[in-house]
């Protein structure tokens, strides 16, 4: 168990009373009362009103907010206000907004509209930062602060470009040296000085935002960027703790968002905060990896910081959440680990474009509403619960690597086949151990695998230096390996392992991979197991030479017929299973039962359900949170008859089922 940051369950989300008169501020508390809130996150874009000029800082209004939620007894998390410069800023000084890949700079307006790299920006954040920590560091409602919001996108001015040189002669030291890992002899491309080196944009090696005729520079300044951004939150975090020691200390992430090393990150971070906000269509398997990749960054409880009461207003379709469906949302979340249940926005605001964001407080300002019924319920439900879960941990014996600069790399590369995306390839595999109830944690490259059986890798495209050694120990000294296509294929700058891929795991795997075929859409080959099963080959298909290992399956059409598809070899005291293209679900799952069986590794209950089983353990007591998120109406697993439901204290009976965003908690205690 983890030592719970917070002391309850953080339960409201983010608010904004400085949109609104003052009379409105007695009425929200009272709704925040009746629907059971404890916490409220505010200050967020607030910096055009807390400077409005230069030299000028006024902090009367937000004195009132917190004023009015600290009599309250309100847990508050509080923002820097960071995330959206204000007017006077960019009049005085329009270095600091962002140019576009295509070289526009931008003007004032819409939001992360700072450079990163901006002396000026850097300046104002870190002063404004710690003035708020001065102010009201020793509140002791103040539980958690809240750096900038939502950092992302990329910047490519001047200031930038000249950077980006000095980061790069931190990292290479020699010209030389960068030369080779970008392999600059190609295309003649050689550069001699440093101020040779211009930022890969439109106007220079980029094709475009996706692709890039230097791959090696594009990745390196990936990395620059999200090591840029990672400077701003330091510099506004210990702004803070000058005057504030031991409140911690995040900024809100975005599940699988491209552009930021999250793992490198969380390295600098209390306690991962981040939003959820799947599309309608979104499966339930990618929420819930979204979740586990969350709570791995740390391997901790998170906190969710925002999702939203009923619907979204920025997506192509933004559909109501159905009865039921917020709330059983918010179990998944807990479920795979977080400590805090938040929400934007707790009042609809009445302009702008997040007018028709959902919010606890709708338009029509009244508690008679469905969706303020359900966050009601919900918060005396957490009531009942947290001193339960909180803190308590996920435990996992598989671990699926997931790495940003592979994420880059994978998507940057020239060939062979455009629709190959990382994420994709990652929630193919996570889908099968979801649907399996065998609980997951996200793994990076530098993390020990000693507590793991079964370590499943997909598209390890790019495996940089230390990972072959970690593998191959975890391999010899019994743990189970999948892996496949695209992986084992370049190093850290995107070179190619000569001597055949999968480069430096094929010893490991037994085998040779000689071409890779790609397979444009509609177009498919067949596969055939040993044991007569036949299956589907889609998007990339190897071709294999057997080494050392044996076939599980081969090929039964193209010119590659009866040569190996998916194998397994014996290494050491472990096994590694390499699948050489996109299977069919049915084949895919076929084959990880195999590595399942290897591994020993069994899922959270014996008995088979389509519902969603999650575990959280706590002192000796396991904690089953258990959903229905299909449209059929399931039946209990029979191990939970005659157990207590947490949230209504009824035993649950025989015939007991679970109807559509139906949940039980369900409490049991280690013999």
């Amino acid at each position: 168990m983890t030592k719970p940051v917070f002391d309850r369950f953080l339960y409201g989300g983010d608010y904004n009373p400085n949109q609104w008169e003052r009379e409105v501020w007695s009425e929200d508390i009272e709704l925040f009362k009746e629907s059971n809130l404890n916490s409220a996150t505010i200050n967020v874009f607030s910096w055009a009103k807390i400077q409005p000029s230069e030299e000028e800082y006024d902090f009367s209004e937000l004195d009132e907010i917190i004023d009015m939620l600290t009599k309250e007894d309100y847990d508050i998390v509080l923002g820097t206000a960071t995330a959206a410069l204000p007017a006077w800023m960019f009049k005085k000084y329009p270095e600091v907004g962002r140019t576009d890949f295509q070289g526009r700079q931008h003007r004032f307006g819409q939001r992360h509209n700072a450079c990163p790299n901006s002396l000026i920006y850097q300046k104002y954040a870190r002063k404004i930062s710690e003035k708020l920590a001065e102010r009201y560091g020793d509140n002791e409602n103040v539980v958690c602060w809240h750096v900038n919001n939502e950092y992302g996108g990329e910047c490519f001015c001047e200031n930038c470009e000249k950077q980006f040189r000095v980061w790069l002669k931190n990292k290479y030291k020699t010209i030389d040296a960068l030369n080779k890992a970008w392999n600059m002899h190609f295309w003649g491309h050689t550069v001699y000085e440093w101020d040779e080196i211009v930022i890969p944009n439109e106007l220079s090696e980029g094709i475009d935002y996706d692709n890039t005729a230097f791959s090696g520079i594009s990745i390196d300044y990936r990395r620059f960027n999200s090591d840029g951004m990672l400077e701003n939150f330091k510099m506004e975090r210990d702004a803070i703790r000058i005057h504030d020691q031991e409140t911690p200390i995040t900024t809100n992430m975005m599940g699988t968002y491209k552009l930021l090393d999250y793992f490198k990150w969380v390295k600098e971070m209390d306690i991962v905060s981040w939003d959820n906000y799947p599309a309608f269509d979104t499966p339930w398997s990618k929420v819930a990896m979204d979740h586990d990749l969350m709570r791995s960054l740390k391997n901790q409880p998170f906190m969710l910081m925002e999702q939203t009461p009923s619907q979204q207003n920025w997506q192509p379709y933004n559909s109501l959440k159905k009865p039921g469906q917020m709330r059983a949302q918010s179990y998944q979340t807990m479920a795979h680990g977080a400590d805090t249940i938040q929400f934007f926005q707790l009042r609809r605001t009445i302009g702008a474009c997040e007018k028709f964001h959902g919010a606890v407080i709708a338009h029509a300002g009244t508690s008679d509403t469905r969706v303020f019924r359900e966050i009601t319920q919900l918060g005396a439900e957490l009531k009942q619960l947290d001193k339960n879960i909180l803190g308590s941990d996920n435990p996992t014996k598989v671990g699926i690597m997931f790495d940003w600069d592979n994420y880059w790399a994978l998507e940057y590369t020239s060939g062979p086949n455009k629709d190959l995306k990382y994420i994709d390839q990652i929630h193919q595999y996570y889908r099968y151990f979801y649907d399996q109830n065998i609980p997951v944690e996200f793994v990076p490259m530098d993390r020990d695998l000693s507590k793991f059986d079964l370590i499943v890798a997909p598209v390890l495209y790019m495996v940089k230096e230390g990972v072959q050694e970690r593998l191959t120990e975890f391999v010899k000294r019994g743990g189970t390996f999948v892996t496949g296509f695209m992986s084992g294929i370049v190093d850290e700058s995107d070179n190619v392992h000569l001597g055949g891929y999968p480069g430096p795991l094929r010893e490991m795997a037994g085998i040779w991979v000689e071409e890779i075929d790609a397979l444009a859409p509609g177009q498919s080959n067949t596969i055939q197991f040993k044991d007569g099963e036949k299956g589907v080959s889609t998007l990339l298909a190897d071709v294999i030479h057997l080494e050392k290992a044996e076939s599980i399956a081969n090929y039964s059409s193209n010119f590659y017929t009866e040569t190996p598809v998916i194998t397994k070899n014996n290494y050491g005291n472990g096994q590694t299973f390499y699948i050489g293209t996109e299977l069919n679900p049915e084949s895919l799952d076929k084959v990880l039962d195999m590595a399942v069986e290897s591994a020993k590794v069994t899922p959270i209950l014996e008995e088979k359900t389509k519902l969603e089983v999650i575990t959280r353990t706590n002192n000796g007591s396991e904690f089953y949170f258990v959903l229905n998120f299909t449209e059929e109406e399931l039946p209990l697993p029979s191990t939970f008859i005659g157990a207590t439901d947490l949230l209504t204290n009824e035993k649950l009976k025989e015939k007991t089922t679970l109807k559509q965003y139906d949940v039980y908690v369900i409490k049991k205690d280690r013999e």
